[in-house]
């Protein structure tokens, strides 16, 4: 009996979180542009890249054909000089004579971390006010540098501390961060994959922010001044650690800047993966964030409403469980398919079927975040401690 009210009780938990985070994404102004963007500083972009695919070349395409009346500055980081993308990177330049567009060879190593190390290398050529670091493989829409900055562009007020009662308007944003949707289904590991971050993920942080300021970033594109930058010690300080976007943005909240979300949507363009290199990186997502935030972490399947009900019913089958069970899970469903509908802009009936799948799945994965602390990462195999660095695997 007491097993039966426990279950229930995760079951109506996993509910109401459920519908909290639908309610949370319904709010949220996606995709919404700027009326007016007066604002326009100069910008330096950093993009370290490692390798090329097929999607490269556009990629990269996309941050040098950008609707942006500032100065840019695009320094696009490579560790050697041998690197595949080298030749890519020469291609797209030559397309835009008119910018200042530069491959910078990075072949220093600092720490563990190979991107931070080649941003540290970057850092030294920065002439922008705003610096806007992006993964190798985020495609921009046209709008985004103009729409990204307006956050930036409030006049600067002292940083507070965060444990402060001042009301946070009076608070300057420090960095600027977006959301990202994944656009590569082309196999089920990575359909898989992008359900969570196109259905999930991002309202996942949205509910977490009504609870309480960010004090994170999304690495996919990230927007900061750079007198900011250099007061929370630049790139080095993040040299040993997996977390970096996580790491960057936590050391701007602390010095009470905001971490501002921006309504802009870019796509993250990966080439096709088989279901061992997904799992490989759900993995090493998973233990990365379990490192960083443990106790949310470890809280996260309270919102799982696909385990709880069916848990419910197959340790205490009747009317009541089976009943209650179903409208969860067509509850889950149904919020899945507004949420992935309103992030892609295409409503995929799949949506409905991935939901269920997708939560046993993260199941999975969210045990094995507990069970070691091995990742791979870039074909090197690290171990991350619980202060988040990385060490050499033996």
């Amino acid at each position: 009996m007491l097993l039966t009210y426990i279950l229930a009780t995760f079951t109506i938990i996993s509910l109401v979180l459920t519908l909290w985070q639908w309610l949370v994404a319904t709010s949220f102004p996606l995709h919404k542009r700027s009326g007016s963007t007066p604002f326009a500083p100069s910008v330096s972009i950093l993009k370290p890249i490692k390798g090329a695919d097929s999607q490269t070349a556009e990629c990269l395409r996309s941050w040098c054909a950008q609707d942006y009346a500032g100065t840019r500055q695009l320094l696009i980081g490579v560790a050697s000089e041998d690197d595949p993308a080298c030749p890519v990177v020469r291609a797209i330049i030559s397309e835009f004579p008119g910018l200042n567009a530069r491959l910078v060879v990075c072949p220093e190593q600092h720490g563990l971390n190979a991107k931070i190390s080649t941003l540290v290398q970057l850092e030294r050529l920065i002439t922008g006010d705003i610096v806007i670091i992006s993964d190798a493989d985020v495609y921009a829409p046209p709008e985004l540098l103009r729409e990204i900055v307006q956050p930036l562009k409030a006049e600067p007020v002292a940083p507070r501390p965060p444990q402060s009662s001042q009301s946070e308007t009076t608070a300057a944003v420090g960095l600027v961060n977006c959301f990202y949707r994944l656009t590569n289904m082309s196999t089920f590991g990575m359909r898989w994959e992008a359900f969570a971050i196109n259905a999930d993920f991002w309202s996942q942080v949205l509910q977490a922010q009504s609870l309480k300021r960010v004090d994170f970033a999304m690495g996919a594109v990230m927007a900061l001044p750079a007198p900011v930058l250099r007061e929370i010690g630049g790139f080095a300080p993040l040299a040993d650690f997996l977390a970096d976007d996580y790491q960057l943005g936590n050391r701007v909240a602390r010095t009470g800047r905001l971490v501002f979300i921006s309504p802009v949507v870019v796509e993250c363009r990966s080439h096709t993966q088989l279901w061992g290199d997904v799992w490989t990186h759900q993995t090493r997502w998973a233990r990365t964030i379990r490192v960083s935030q443990p106790v949310p972490y470890f809280l996260s399947k309270l919102s799982n409403a696909t385990f709880w009900p069916l848990l419910w019913v197959a340790l205490d089958p009747g009317a009541r469980s089976i009943g209650f069970g179903a409208f969860c899970l067509a509850v889950r469903m149904a919020q899945a398919f507004y949420c992935e509908a309103r992030m892609t802009g295409r409503a995929r009936l799949s949506s409905f079927w991935m939901a269920p799948i997708k939560d046993l799945l993260q199941l999975g994965v969210w045990v094995t975040a507990f069970t070691g602390n091995r990742i791979t990462w870039r074909e090197r195999n690290f171990r991350v401690q619980s202060d988040g660095k990385l060490i050499e695997a033996r």
